[in-house]
């Protein structure tokens, strides 16, 4: 029945959400029914069902508890099977006959379904996915294929596809296979597991796919709350550990949004001594160590943990220069791929650059808490390092995105070097944007330190509201904005070298804190927000903007409005906001006015820049109101294109496997044509090398069979292609790499054939070979089981990614050179 889901939008109908909490029936007895009360208003920008419900004092030490959720909707290319008319009111399904029901929750979820029968003898299977398709995922999980027979207690039926039971949940489908006789669905129900944790902080402009941007990233980290440590996966593929570097971003977006700082520091505790393997992962936890101190004030915590941190702060230095084995860096191709090649040059650069960071950052922390040596020690570290590389020609030409966004990070880099950095890297739209949410954050980190703010909201937007726009209601593992002119709205994902495309990733969620920090401003100057500053930073487009920051004394609240003129600030006690910044957004200013009363020119504030800069403001509540003497005309939004030097492609469903006197006039690789791990190729005089990775093989005889790529006359047909390596973990992915001389276009044609109807969808990606930058927009191969070319020109020497989307695999049987067409 797997394959059946694409057609259960045939017919649709429609239920009035309900996010009601309901009875967890026989669930209750693993995780209690929630303890949260309805105290608070709806909130249209978030997607999480538990947005107005609270508890009274929730704690790290909390168990999971547990809620329901009926979907929102259903489909059925059977509709006489499933007679749904007394759903929306009783909760009941007349099963009327064989066939599949596909239930939509609204929003991904942690947990499993399950319903209620009093009369079912038929064969059903029950299956969930976080897209509009039933999950598969890798080997390795306990249970790859997302669908299965469901676990019958008494008279409910539950998906139990692992011993935690929850999985990444949007949809669900019932499979009938036989059908006897009728029966019944009822209370069929998604049941959710939550950590308890309360929305403390906030955020709302008046670009609203900003809101819905950091309550969607707070949504995705409170979904990967497991009782003891922040979760790393939702969906479970084999890999769901505690990850240590995706902690960094999640742990920054969960005290951002819900100011959880006793379960924060749980898991900082908890992965203290773990790195997964990774080099970095160990410094991103010496950067949470920090975070962590900041908003909390926790000194006593950060002198507990400096011997550990030191010991991965100096063996950092050990590193430095050496190229070690990083392990990872990050699923961008400019990073090595993954696991694929990560010691390339840009990931070692990075790696030295976060190195940097680290040392700096820790050496302030430890001048602010009264270690004075050790702040000497590394802030000199940091600095030596940093002028090291200066002694190098140029260096900034040699780093490349993510290497300068790290460098940009250090806070070591002068105005001139980050103008190299910025024209080299960052004005292209396209390449500004990392495969990865979680290498993306550090991208934006840097442009908001180099003051591009206009530019980052853009990078933001492309990243993160393209993922929501997709229909995405958690941020995913990767991302391309160009998927979604190939994909409807919740379709399977591309897979590649990270495996099978997690759509509920925690990592990706950094944005919620940059959110905060930079648009609303609020950053901590010295740990526990003792003192802390409120810069704002609104672009063009941003006309207002409000939210809080909780800290341990309270909200740090603030709201500014640059049409009305008005701001309000809340500073708790126990803190100095010791500079905050009133955004003009381009208008003059006439008078100024405090709590209802008029400020004297110049009497404790500024202007400058752009800015009513306001000293030293003590605990309390302060509005200001600004009148205006001129109003700057509004913006217009520009945003620069998407430059993608191939831009046309062609799909050629017709010649089929009869390629002579259409494609490869001037060469061709026929892969595994002669046999198992044997091609048959005849390159052009251009082209030195077609070279392959991560390819498993295929060859085969196929008679008579006209799909199959022919070289000679005759009825025998020999089939060769290379395919993934599915469904072992990472490998969802072929790389060839051509090497071209020259400077002309070229036109290269690729050849896709299902040859045994396995239902394959592929995506193809184009990079060049030299800089890794990509080049193309992603392309979508489906309906491939009577073969078909992808064509395009190219000019230079090209990297070819082909990713498994749905199907066994995905398999290309040839390579075609031709003029440039």
């Amino acid at each position: 029945m797997i394959h059946l889901a694409r057609v259960f939008f045939a017919i649709t109908f429609f239920v009035f959400y309900s996010s009601c909490i309901q009875s967890v029936h026989a669930q209750s007895s693993i995780y209690p029914l929630i303890s949260a009360k309805k105290k608070l208003t709806e909130n249209p920008f978030s997607p999480d069902p538990l947005i107005n419900y609270s508890w009274d004092d929730p704690r790290a030490s909390d168990g999971l508890e547990s809620y329901s959720l009926q979907p929102v909707s259903w489909t059925t290319s059977t509709p006489d099977s499933f007679n749904t008319n007394e759903f929306k009111k009783t909760g009941v399904i007349a099963v009327n006959g064989k066939g599949s029901i596909c239930f939509d929750f609204g929003q991904t979820n942690a947990g499993w379904l399950e319903f209620e029968s009093d009369d079912l003898i038929d064969s059903v299977t029950i299956g969930i996915s976080e897209y509009n398709e039933p999950a598969i995922v890798n080997s390795g999980a306990l249970h790859p294929l997302k669908t299965m027979t469901p676990v019958k207690h008494g008279q409910t039926y539950r998906l139990e596809l692992n011993p935690e039971f929850y999985e990444g949940v949007r949809f669900g489908w019932i499979n009938v296979l036989s059908h006897q006789q009728n029966w019944h669905i009822k209370s069929l129900r998604l049941v959710c597991q939550v950590k308890p944790v309360n929305y403390q902080g906030s955020f709302s402009c008046s670009d609203s796919e900003l809101t819905r941007i950091w309550y969607t990233g707070a949504y995705t980290v409170k979904l990967n709350l497991q009782k003891d440590y922040f979760g790393a996966i939702l969906m479970e593929r084999s890999d769901r550990h505690s990850w240590t570097g995706d902690a960094y971003p999640s742990q920054a977006a969960s005290m951002v949004a819900f100011g959880n700082y006793d379960f924060v520091k749980a898991n900082t505790i908890n992965t203290a001594d773990l790195n997964n393997g990774i080099l970095s992962y160990s410094l991103y936890w010496v950067l949470s160590l920090i975070d962590y101190v900041n908003y909390t004030g926790d000194v006593e915590f950060a002198k507990r943990y400096i011997d550990n941190a030191c010991k991965k702060l100096d063996l950092a230095y050990q590193h430095f220069g050496k190229s070690p084995k990083l392990g990872f860096y990050g699923w961008d191709e400019r990073l090595g791929a993954g696991f694929e090649n990560p010691d390339i040059h840009e990931s070692q650069r990075a790696y030295s650059m976060l190195t940097i960071r680290s040392w700096a950052e820790f050496g302030r922390l430890m001048k602010q808490i009264g270690r004075a040596d050790l702040a000497q020690k590394y802030t000199n570290y940091a600095q030596q390092k940093i002028a090291e590389e200066r002694k190098k020609k140029n260096w900034p030409n040699e780093f490349g995105l993510h290497a300068s966004a790290d460098a940009i990070n250090t806070g070591l880099t002068t105005p001139k070097e980050d103008a190299l950095f910025y024209q080299r890297n960052y004005t292209d739209r396209v390449n500004r944007l990392s495969y990865s949410p979680f290498n993306e954050y550090f991208i934006i980190g840097a442009m908001a330190k180099m003051q591009k703010h206009k530019e980052a909201i853009s990078a933001v937007k492309d990243c993160w509201a393209g993922q929501i726009k997709y229909g995405g209601t958690t941020f995913f593992e990767v991302y391309r904005p160009s998927w979604n002119a190939i994909l409807d709205k919740n379709d399977a994902p591309p897979n590649n070298q990270c495996g099978y495309t997690s759509l509920t990733h925690p990592w990706s969620a950094g944005v919620v804190k940059w959110l905060s920090e930079e648009i609303l401003g609020i950053k901590p100057l010295e740990p526990g927000f003792k003192v802390f500053e409120i810069m704002p930073h609104l672009g063009d487009t941003i006309s207002y903007v409000n939210g809080s920051t909780p800290t341990l004394n309270g909200l740090i609240s603030a709201s500014f409005n640059v049409k009305s003129g008005i701001t309000i600030l809340e500073i708790p006690k126990g803190t100095l906001g010791k500079r905050v910044a009133i955004p003009l957004g381009g208008n003059t200013v006439k008078s100024l006015s405090l709590n209802g009363k008029p400020i004297l020119n110049g009497e404790g504030f500024q202007i400058k820049d752009g800015y009513i800069n306001v000293n030293n403001l003590t605990p309390g509540k302060y509005e200001y109101k600004i009148t205006y003497k001129t109003l700057n005309k509004a913006a217009q939004v520009k945003d620069i294109p998407w430059n993608y030097p191939i831009n046309i492609f062609r799909q050629d469903s017709l010649t089929s496997g009869n390629w002579k006197g259409s494609y490869g006039k001037e060469g061709f690789v026929l892969f595994n044509y002669l046999q198992n791990n044997k091609h048959l190729q005849k390159l052009p005089v251009y082209v030195s090398s077609v070279k392959l990775r991560n390819e498993a093989n295929v060859h085969s005889e196929l008679p008579a069979d006209n799909r199959v790529l022919r070289n000679t006359t005759g009825t025998n047909r020999t089939f060769g292609a290379v395919v993934t390596k599915d469904p072992a973990p990472t490998l969802q992915t072929i790389t060839m790499d051509v090497q071209v001389a020259g400077t002309q276009s070229h036109q290269i044609a690729l050849y896709f054939l299902d040859w045994d109807n396995k239902e394959r969808r592929s995506a193809v990606e184009v990079f060049d070979a030299n800089t890794l930058k990509l080049i193309s927009p992603v392309q979508l191969i489906k309906d491939y089981q009577n073969g078909k070319y992808l064509i395009f020109n190219y000019i230079g020497s090209i990297r070819i990614r082909i990713n498994h989307v749905r199907g066994e695999n995905a398999a290309v049987s040839g390579i075609f050179f031709d003029r440039h067409q």
